[in-house]
């Protein structure tokens, strides 16, 4: 049995059983890790000595009938944004030191580690994770497991690659316009923006409250599991929600019969979707309807904000490099230099009036929420394109944010929003659909995404055994 392509739910099932052990579903995932690190780049380290004594402990409690927690023994990969305790973080930038004490988790990693998962390594991220898609100067591209030539988005892409290679079905990721969803749609998996503050995050981003930290997985159920795990109060976040009142998993229930489902292929003709792309997605809102949601096409009426959204990226990309010396800058990526240099022209007056869009989007998604439970959209307009660019070639876009005009409205808005993989397109690469619902609804984004699950409309697609 290939342990790599199993779910943690159903590995924890397997280790109820005994039908297997942590130690043999960390080595099996340190081998797909290992095996496509120089084709596909996903990992910046692999913390094979670790994960393995954790795995050994694990399986102890395991045969003693005393798991630790709700994920004791599954691999469990980490975003090299997110602290975690004994190694580096050094956030895809030369421009960090490894030397240090290190000697803290991230809030998200504190809980996973308090359950007993299996860290097995650090996932490769642009640098800071400014970018929908994933290279640096300090790791190099990170490539798509369903076609290496191609990129496995950003920020959050060395997570997805992971994730859909089988190194680990569970992944922590980070998402400030997208960062979560762009890669987990181009690598065919489950990706979870939660709601603002559900997560906590230390240290805090730069870029604000754009960023949110959540579930990278092989399908909704795991997410919820991980986000029941993940979605606790710690006191270092003055900005994390209180504890959910219920269990995730347990909101899984229940289907989407009676759900009222708004349906936006391209936000009211703003975006150009891909006839591929667009013909998925409209399938999958089909069955939707099928199973009993209330479907009607219908768009938010919201102009694309991106302006806004560039000047608070920009400006917090300003500020986190404001203190670096013009020989500590000449590391950046030139793309990061550009935008820092954008950032810091820009005053507290523009500051404040992107502010004031983004509270107007927030009021008019609140109003549409009260007709509709759901939104449905495509993820992207696109599939994967060529490694080592930030826009497909020929694209009259100069940043990223040209092709993810579906993602980053809703890091404003601070809703909880999911990717669904529902197809590919006629190269074999993946197409995600977007769930968005009201803020503080996550439950219902994952209830809709495992009914798309159970009626096999999504899955996560086999990626080559030549990558793998």
């Amino acid at each position: 049995m290939q342990l790599t392509d199993l779910t943690a739910v159903r590995l924890l099932d397997g280790y109820r059983k005994g039908e297997f052990s942590p130690v043999e579903a960390t080595e099996q995932a340190l081998e797909r890790a290992r095996r496509s690190r120089p084709e596909v780049n996903a990992f910046v380290r692999l913390t094979e000595e670790d994960a393995l004594a954790r795995a050994r402990e694990s399986e102890a409690r395991w045969r003693r009938g005393e798991p630790a927690g709700a994920v004791d023994g599954v691999p469990v990969t980490v975003k090299d944004i997110l602290l975690m305790r004994g190694h580096p973080t050094l956030r895809g930038s030369a421009t960090v030191s490894e030397q240090g004490a290190w000697d803290e988790d991230a809030p998200a990693v504190a809980r996973l580690r308090e359950h007993g998962a299996v860290f097995i390594g650090k996932t490769t991220t642009p640098e800071y994770g400014w970018k929908g898609v994933t290279d640096s100067p300090l790791t190099g591209i990170t490539r798509n497991p369903h076609d290496p030539a191609r990129t496995a988005g950003g920020s959050s892409g060395g997570s997805a690659a992971a994730v859909a290679l089988g190194a680990g079905p569970l992944s922590l990721g980070t998402d400030g316009g997208g960062s979560i969803r762009i890669p987990a749609a181009f690598c065919g998996i489950f990706g979870l923006k939660p709601t603002y503050g559900r997560v906590p995050l230390y240290p805090a981003s730069a870029f604000g409250t754009l960023s949110h930290t959540g579930p990278m997985t092989r399908d909704a159920a795991d997410a919820a599991l991980l986000l029941d795990v993940i979605g606790a109060p710690d006191p270092r976040d003055w900005s994390a929600l209180p504890a959910a009142p219920g269990s995730f998993r347990e909101a899984l229930r229940g289907g989407v019969r009676g759900l009222r489902v708004a349906y936006s292929p391209s936000l009211g003709g703003q975006v150009a979707v891909r006839p591929a792309v667009a013909s998925a997605v409209r399938r999958a809102v089909a069955r939707l309807a099928d199973l009993g949601a209330y479907v009607e096409e219908a768009d938010p009426d919201f102009s694309d904000p991106v302006d806004a959204f560039h000047t608070l990226w920009f400006s917090g990309a300003a500020r986190l490099t404001q203190s670096f010396s013009p020989r500590r800058r000449q590391l950046l990526d030139p793309g990061l230099r550009e935008i820092c240099a954008r950032g810091a022209r820009m005053s507290a007056l523009e500051y404040l009036a992107a502010v004031d869009v983004r509270m107007n989007l927030g009021r008019r998604m609140g109003r549409f929420h009260e007709r509709y439970d759901l939104l449905v959209t495509p993820t992207l307009p696109v599939t994967a394109f060529e490694a080592g660019v930030e826009v497909p070639r020929g694209s009259v876009f100069r940043r990223w944010t040209g092709w993810t005009p579906f993602t980053y409205p809703f890091n404003l808005t601070q809703q909880p929003a999911a990717t669904v993989p529902v197809g590919a397109d006629g190269d074999g690469l993946p197409v995600g659909l977007q769930l968005v619902a009201a803020r503080h609804r996550d439950d219902l984004v994952l209830r809709a995404a495992h009914a798309l699950y159970e009626a096999e409309v999504a899955a996560t697609p086999p990626v080559p055994t030549t990558v793998a």
